[in-house]
C-alpha cells in the first residue's frame, strides 16, 4: 500500500511549433493609423510648447545681456551727427555711431548693417504683428524713426477734461541700424540723440523726448514664425542716464474699459503673471504700436501701474504718445503685459 496521493497531473499545453502567432496586415494598419492620427493631433501641442519655452527663455537673456550693457553705458544721448544741407537732406550718422562708438563697447557684436540693408543682418522683410496682420516690406517702409511710429515728428490736440490744447512734438528724423548678436539675433534699432532725463514731472508731457533707443529683435533671424510676441519683440531704453531698459511681453487684446483699481484685478484674473505695464512699459508699447495694433480710436487712453498719488495714476494716449497723471476713478482701456 502505499501510494502516491495527489491525483492525476494537470495536462501542459502544447504549441504547436508550426504555427506562428502573429498581428494581421489589417491590424498592423489598423494600429499605424491611430498612432498616425494620434501624433497629428499632439505632436504641433508639443512642438509649439517647445518652441514658446525656447522663445521665452531666449527672450529673458537677451534682456538680461542688454539691461546689463546698458547700465555700463554713461549716457545714451549725443551720438553721432545730425546735419541739414541747403537741400534739405540729412547727413545722419547718429544711430551707427550708437552701436559702433556706444553699444559695441559693451555688448558682443558680429555685423552692423545701415538702414539700406537691414536684411543683410537677418531682419526679415514680412513681420507677422500681434494682431495677425502682416508689415510687408518692413527693411525699407519701416527703416527710419519716423516711418516707425510717426508721431516722433507730428502735431495733435489734447481734450483735457477742463479744456482743449494743442501740443506738438518734432525732431529731425533718424535712420535705423541693424545687427546681430554673437548669440544669433537680429535687432533693429532706433535712436534719439536727443533724449532727455526723467524731472519727475508731475504734470502732462510726451513721451518722445524720454526715448532714447528702441530696439526690435529677432530671435532667429528670417527663420520663421517671424511673428511678434514669438520670436519677435521690442526692448526701448529711456532717460541717457539713470536709463531704464523694458521689454514688455504684451498680450494680444485690450481687456475693456475700467477705473484704476479694477484695471488691476482685471489683468490678474487674466492670466495668473499677466498685470498692468508700469509708465516705461507703457510708452514702449506706444513706440511699437505698429507691431501691437491697439486699439487708437478716438485718441484711446490706457492706464499704466504707476501712480502719481493716493488719487492719481498716470495714463497714455495710444495715439500720441502723451502722458498725464488722472483721477483713478477714470475708466481707461486696460491691455496687460506678462512678466
Amino acid at each position: 500500500g502505499g501510494g502516491g496521493g495527489g491525483g492525476p497531473a494537470e495536462p501542459v499545453l502544447q504549441l504547436d511549433p508550426c504555427k506562428i502567432l502573429a498581428f494581421t496586415m489589417a491590424e498592423i494598419l489598423l494600429s499605424l493609423t491611430i498612432i498616425g492620427v494620434v501624433a497629428a493631433i499632439t505632436l504641433p501641442s508639443l512642438t509649439g510648447n517647445i518652441n514658446e519655452r525656447t522663445w521665452n527663455t531666449q527672450r529673458k537673456a537677451l534682456y538680461a545681456r542688454f539691461s546689463q550693457a546698458i547700465a555700463l553705458m554713461p549716457s545714451l544721448n549725443g551720438y553721432g551727427t545730425l546735419t541739414e544741407d541747403a537741400s534739405g537732406s540729412i547727413e545722419d550718422n547718429a544711430a551707427e555711431t550708437f552701436v559702433t562708438a556706444g553699444l559695441s563697447k559693451v555688448l558682443k557684436i558680429n555685423n552692423i548693417c545701415d538702414s539700406e540693408h537691414l536684411e543683410d543682418c537677418g531682419i526679415t522683410n514680412n513681420i507677422v504683428t500681434l494682431q495677425g496682420d502682416i508689415l510687408e516690406n518692413f527693411t525699407s517702409d519701416y527703416n527710419t524713426l519716423v516711418k516707425l511710429n510717426s508721431m516722433f515728428n507730428s502735431s495733435t490736440t489734447i481734450h483735457e477734461d477742463y479744456s482743449s490744447v494743442n501740443y506738438t512734438y518734432s525732431q529731425i528724423d533718424t535712420t535705423a541700424v541693424a545687427f546681430e548678436t554673437v548669440n544669433g539675433e537680429s535687432i533693429v534699432v532706433y535712436y534719439n540723440p536727443y533724449c532727455v532725463g526723467s524731472l519727475n514731472e508731475d504734470g502732462s508731457y510726451f513721451v518722445q523726448p524720454k526715448m532714447c533707443a528702441n530696439f526690435i529683435y529677432d530671435l532667429n533671424g528670417t527663420k520663421g514664425p517671424n511673428t511678434v510676441g514669438k520670436d519677435i519683440g521690442f526692448m526701448t531704453s529711456f532717460y541717457p542716464s539713470d536709463s531704464v531698459l523694458v521689454a514688455p511681453y504684451v498680450l494680444n487684446h485690450d481687456s475693456g474699459l475700467f477705473e484704476h483699481s479694477e484695471a488691476v484685478s482685471v489683468c490678474r484674473s487674466q492670466d495668473e503673471e499677466s498685470r498692468l505695464p508700469n509708465l516705461e512699459e507703457l510708452s514702449s508699447m506706444f513706440v511699437n504700436n505698429v507691431l501691437l495694433g491697439m486699439d487708437t480710436v478716438g485718441a484711446q487712453r490706457y492706464w499704466s501701474s504707476t501712480v502719481e498719488s493716493a488719487n492719481l495714476a498716470w495714463d497714455l494716449i495710444i495715439t500720441s504718445g502723451h502722458r498725464c497723471a488722472h483721477a483713478k476713478t477714470m475708466s481707461n482701456a486696460v491691455r496687460c503685459v506678462k512678466r
